[in-house]
Parts: structure tokens; C-alpha cells; sequence
């Protein structure tokens, strides 16, 4: 019997051996390469969240928008000797919407406008009012609320209901109007109604509406939910003669009204005659 030295071995099982390059699926348990890349993506998923990072979502990012459809009103009276015609303006964050003008809508006035608008962190309400359209007088206000967005509606809900109105006769004496409102969250980020500038109020005894800045002309002009706000700048100094001569350019404007707005233009009179002249048109 003869016996196998280990030199004889060894020379053996070099003969086995596989020279060249390693195979892609050496030591694999399938020897595909997409289970790995599957398993790499996992392990980095799962250190970016003992970390504390936040993976990055695909695809468009998501906003927040309402939809209110302003359906009717019903008001307790009808101000001015004709039928009026009501228009709502609405303000929901740092934007302002309004709403076509119904002719002799009087106490009962219908708009069925459905405006979508983007709904900004923190925001939980919106301001109303309601405007009758005159034609050679600043337009009237004739009722306003201010209304906290259900939570229903941002449980994802649509809600419906009637709100009460102030007004001069009193807070919930003015009538009510119909909303309703609903809440979504997704891609679509585009504001149906644009933002609108808005004049100075008179003033008729209540906290009135905030004006804001209309938004830049451009793209993001219709969905940015915040419009940058200008600098604000010194106030100019205005002589009574200058004043004066402005009343006398807009016989048909009442002067406290041409003082809220010099006002509201830190005195520039430039400014002030070119918002006079687009509030008498």
C-alpha cells in the first residue's frame, strides 16, 4: 500500500484552484447583483433614520391647499335706495380673493365661486367681507366675519354651513352666508384666483381687513402664499396747499378718504393720485 505524501496534496488541489478574475456573484447567495443594490439601499434607508435624517421623498413636493366655495348670502338689509350688488372679498393668510359682482343680488345675492388657494403653516382662518359695487362712490361694505377653519375640514372632510355676519348693526345681526369648505394635501399647488391688491378701508368702526402687497409679476405670482413685503419707507412731508390740491383733482372722493390713502402711501403724492385714480375708475 503505498501512501499520498502531502507534497502530492498540495499539488493537487492546486490543480483545482480557479485562476482569473472572481465571478460578479462570488459568495452570493442568488449571484445577482439587484439584491444587493436592494440591500445597499436598505442599510443606508435605515442609518439615515437612526441618524436622524429624513430621506428624501420622489416627485413634486407636496402642498397644502383649501378649496371654499362661496355659495350665497342672506342679509338682514339692503343698504341704498336700488338693489345692491354684492361681491365677497376673502383674505386666507397673506393673500386676498374676491369674487364677481352680482347684479341686484339686494339681501339675497348668489356667487357659486369655488376659489382654491394655498393654505400657509400656522394659518387657521380666514377673513370675509362683503362689499356693494357702486358706480360713482367708493364701494360700500356691508358685512364681515372672520371664520376659524374647522377641524374636520383639515381631517380631510368636506363641511358646510351657514356663518353669521357683523355689521353695523351689530356682531351675527348683519345675515349669513353659505361656505364650504375642504382641505387637501398634494402635488397640485396652483392657485385658481390670483391674489388681488386691495385699498384702504374708510373705516366703519371695526378691525378692518389688512392690506398686503400684490404679488411680482411672474410664474410663482398666483401660488406663493407669501408675497414679499416692501421696505418700509420714511414718510414723505405733505403741506396743506398739496393736500389740498388733491382734494380739488377728486371732487367726488371724500377727503378723509384721500387722507387714508396719502397715508397709506407714507405722503408720497405721486402714489397717492395714481391709487385715487384707480379707486374712480
Amino acid at each position: 500500500m503505498t501512501s499520498t505524501l502531502p507534497t502530492d496534496r498540495n499539488e493537487e488541489r492546486r490543480r483545482r484552484v480557479l485562476l482569473g478574475p472572481l465571478p460578479a456573484g462570488f459568495l452570493r447567495a442568488d449571484g445577482t447583483v439587484e439584491n444587493v443594490d436592494a440591500d445597499y439601499q436598505a442599510a443606508l434607508a435605515l442609518q439615515q433614520q437612526l441618524c436622524g435624517a429624513t430621506v428624501p421623498a420622489a416627485g413634486p413636493p407636496l402642498t397644502a391647499r383649501l378649496s371654499i366655495t362661496i355659495a350665497q348670502a342672506k342679509l338682514s338689509k339692503n343698504y341704498g335706495l336700488t338693489r345692491m350688488d354684492p361681491y365677497v372679498r376673502l383674505r386666507v393668510g397673506h393673500c386676498i380673493y374676491e369674487t364677481h359682482t352680482d347684479p341686484s343680488g339686494g339681501r339675497t345675492p348668489r356667487w357659486n365661486k369655488v376659489i382654491h388657494c394655498l393654505l400657509p403653516p400656522g394659518v387657521n382662518s380666514i377673513y370675509l367681507e362683503i362689499f356693494d359695487e357702486c358706480s360713482f362712490t367708493m364701494d360700500e361694505l356691508i358685512a364681515w366675519t372672520h371664520i376659524n377653519i374647522p377641524q374636520a375640514v383639515l381631517n380631510g372632510e368636506t363641511h358646510e354651513n351657514w356663518y353669521p355676519l357683523n355689521g353695523k348693526q351689530g356682531d351675527g345681526k348683519e345675515g349669513m352666508i353659505n361656505l364650504v369648505l375642504s382641505y387637501s394635501v398634494g402635488p397640485a399647488a396652483v392657485a385658481t384666483f390670483p391674489p388681488v391688491l386691495v385699498v384702504p378701508s374708510t373705516g366703519m368702526g371695526y378691525a378692518a381687513m389688512p392690506v398686503y402687497p400684490a404679488p411680482h409679476p411672474g410664474p410663482l405670482a398666483a401660488t406663493h402664499p407669501h408675497p414679499p413685503h416692501p421696505q418700509q419707507q420714511p414718510p414723505q412731508q405733505i403741506s396743506a396747499e398739496q393736500l389740498q390740491q388733491i382734494e380739488e383733482m377728486f371732487p367726488s372722493i371724500d377727503k378723509d378718504v384721500i387722507k387714508s390713502v396719502l397715508e397709506a402711501n407714507n405722503g408720497n403724492k405721486d402714489a397717492t393720485i395714481n391709487s385715487l385714480l384707480q379707486m374712480s375708475e
